[in-house]
């Protein structure tokens, strides 16, 4: 599901939740991919001759009827689509009396695994926003021998879920066996520590939903030390995806963590944003007669047909991303859309929210 997908499924829910009717009678069919759109309609046609037995007779027509707008659309289908498909009939209207029906077929971004046939006075999109939620969480561990500090990162924003403090003691300047046993109860304050931290990542990661890995950091030996005595259990020793050396082992120490994880985590939405805003910002500093900002420009670029790719802020309004997506599918250029949730994601906010990198130069 690309950003373009994402946002026109955030809209539809969004539509969708704002109809409530005034009794039982908005009707929402779910059919999973690959199953028989033929037994869906049979269904229907179950469901309408079962209506007649509603008492209502103003509910009872809404209902037939909201069934029968349903039974056209499965029966112009000639197999379900390959993501399944969301269908929703009924009588929006909230004044007595009055008629305002709609009638729709959805075909989600990415499968839809339910299958439901619900009348109610909303309808169900229960199924349709669990599409929206970030599948992949990543947990993060930084450390050193004086603090520790653990969190999310969960699709592009870092989640700070615990602060850990160690107060172990700084070397000392005793020579002799006082050294010595010095040095024996700073190791053992220090593997505490660290079984402390194990213990917290435990408590956090062991059964988050969705854990895709996890990445380790900190300054010097201390990272590996903590991993190496086998503090974590197994099932999370084995998550672990990349031990990187870094400098803090604070909030800061998360943010860093991620930055020198750009190999593992290629694929996840925060690198891929960070990259392709950095290519626009790169183009815009070096060679500023390929790249564009701002609304004026942008749209006298595309107009021409310039635009290679076309980047918006999710921050803008709708009509306004919708106005602009238009005229970029019109000569087929790619679009980005880009969230406020990286740094470089703000400052092109900050920036108009509106650029391009162009296929040639205009004048």
């Amino acid at each position: 599901m690309d950003e373009k997908q994402k946002l026109e499924l955030e809209e539809f829910i969004e539509r969708m939740k704002s109809y409530k009717a005034r009794h039982t009678e908005l009707i929402t069919v779910l059919v999973p991919k690959g199953f028989d759109i033929n037994l869906i309609t049979r269904q229907l046609e179950s469901e309408k001759s079962t209506a007649a037995n509603i008492k209502s007779t103003a509910t009872r027509k809404n209902v037939q009827e909201a069934l029968e707008s349903l039974i056209r659309i499965t029966k112009s289908m000639k197999h379900t689509s390959k993501n399944g498909v969301a269908l929703f009939a009924g009588n929006i209207s909230r004044v007595e009396g009055q008629n305002e029906f709609i009638a729709e077929a959805f075909e989600p971004p990415e499968e839809l695994n339910a299958r439901l046939y619900r009348c109610d006075q909303t309808f169900v999109l229960d199924p349709l926003e669990e599409i929206l939620e970030v599948k992949e969480v990543y947990g993060l561990i930084v450390v050193e021998r004086n603090e520790a500090t653990l969190g999310l990162l969960i699709g592009k924003k870092i989640k700070v879920l615990r602060k850990l403090e160690s107060y172990i003691p700084g070397k000392t300047n005793k020579g002799g066996q006082s050294a010595a046993r010095y040095a024996r109860i700073r190791e053992g304050l220090a593997k505490e520590f660290f079984r402390k931290i194990a213990d917290t990542a435990k408590k956090e990661f062991f059964d988050l939903k969705g854990l895709k890995g996890i990445l380790v950091g900190g300054p010097g030996p201390t990272k590996e030390d903590f991993l190496k005595d086998g503090n974590l259990v197994t099932i999370l020793q084995e998550k672990v995806l990349a031990v990187k050396d870094i400098g803090y082992a604070d909030e800061h120490g998360l943010e860093l963590l991620i930055e020198c994880s750009q190999d593992v985590l290629a694929d996840q939405e925060i690198t891929r944003e960070k990259k392709i805003l950095e290519k626009f910002f790169n183009m815009l500093g070096k060679e500023p007669d390929k790249a564009n900002y701002g609304r004026k420009n942008v749209e006298k670029a595309l107009d021409v047909g310039a635009v290679d790719t076309l980047f918006l802020s999710k921050k803008l309004k709708k009509p306004e991303i919708k106005e602009l997506e238009k005229k970029a599918e019109k000569t087929s250029a790619k679009i980005e859309l880009v969230s406020t949730d990286t740094e470089e994601g703000l400052q092109f906010f900050n920036l108009s929210g509106i650029g391009a990198i162009l296929r040639f130069k205009i004048y």
